[in-house]
């Protein structure tokens, strides 16, 4: 795959964008910089008196999207805002932002293109490559360690608890019956055999594992929870949350956060149900068929 962002367009692009409520000269924070796609539609309608500050804990893709925003700061020239990036999980936010100086805030918490189609980072059992799939690959345990470390019951429990896979003890057993693991490819061989596809099911056997795994390894549902449990001290009053998910784990916390926030009054809850991707979307981007937009404003 050749290393370039320019044809990136992110899920839900333009309602992230409308439901963000873009003031020029405000500060906004992107929580999952990614490929760079929300943050230039913030740039643009920043200002020269605006600034945004992006977080993402994977080098590579920072240094991408450094790339693409230098490129958008160039062509607005004097009116350009300023622009921060800062190489780390979205949790530890409230070390780099002071409280109630952001006007708005927004998270995609789906995996980027580029982890998932660069076969090295081991995200996808459609490409092999080594059972890595850490978003930041300078520490942390990876997945091949995952797999061939934990106990039968332990991997059952996490593919069941992450991954929401009814059939985890088998697949669990399979596993360890084929260790040493250590390629997408022999992963999801071992899983195909345990689980074949079966009549109703319209993912790939594996999927649900490999979703646990990376969930696991990337400590992503304690991120986001931190990230909501931040927020609201981060935020100006009117400011707004705008957050994407891509599975009911993910979902759910927003839900639940959003709605625990707006009974005691700190949130106003601007999508009475999720949006979702239209048909066009979905037919030209696949990955939007499961985003979820929730949004809410400071109160």
């Amino acid at each position: 795959m050749t290393k370039s962002n320019d044809r990136h367009v992110p899920v839900l692009f333009q309602e992230a964008i409308d439901f963000l409520d873009v003031r020029a000269g405000g500060t906004y924070v992107d929580c999952t910089l990614g490929l760079g796609g929300h943050a230039e539609g913030v740039l643009r309608r920043l200002g020269a008196e605006g600034q945004l500050i992006a977080f993402d804990r994977d080098p590579e893709a920072l240094e991408l999207a450094k790339t693409r925003l230098a490129r958008v700061t160039n062509e607005l020239g004097s009116q350009a805002p300023r622009v921060t990036l800062i190489n780390e999980a979205f949790s530890g936010i409230a070390s780099y932002v002071k409280p109630a100086s952001v006007d708005g805030l927004l998270a995609d918490f789906g995996v980027s293109s580029l982890q998932f189609d660069e076969a090295h980072r081991g995200f996808s059992f459609q490409a092999a490559g080594p059972l890595d799939m850490r978003m930041d690959t300078r520490s942390g345990p990876t997945a091949a360690q995952v797999v061939n470390e934990a106990n039968e019951r332990e991997l059952a429990d996490l593919i069941y608890e992450y991954g929401e896979e009814r059939r985890s003890r088998r697949i669990a057993r399979a596993i360890v019956r084929g260790r040493p693991v250590t390629t997408t490819e022999q992963l999801a061989r071992l899983i195909t055999q345990a689980v074949p596809t079966m009549k109703q099911e319209r993912i790939h056997p594996a999927t649900r594992t490999f979703q646990a795994l990376r969930i696991y390894v990337n400590r992503e549902l304690d991120e986001i929870k931190a990230l909501f449990e931040a927020a609201p001290k981060l935020l100006k009053p009117s400011a707004r949350l705008v957050v994407i998910s891509f599975h009911s784990l993910e979902d759910r916390i927003a839900k639940d956060s959003l709605r625990e926030g707006a009974q005691k009054g700190i949130w106003a809850i601007l999508t009475r149900k999720p949006v979702t991707a239209g048909e066009e979307e979905m037919e030209r981007n696949p990955r939007s068929r499961s985003a979820k937009l929730r949004a809410a404003e400071r109160q």
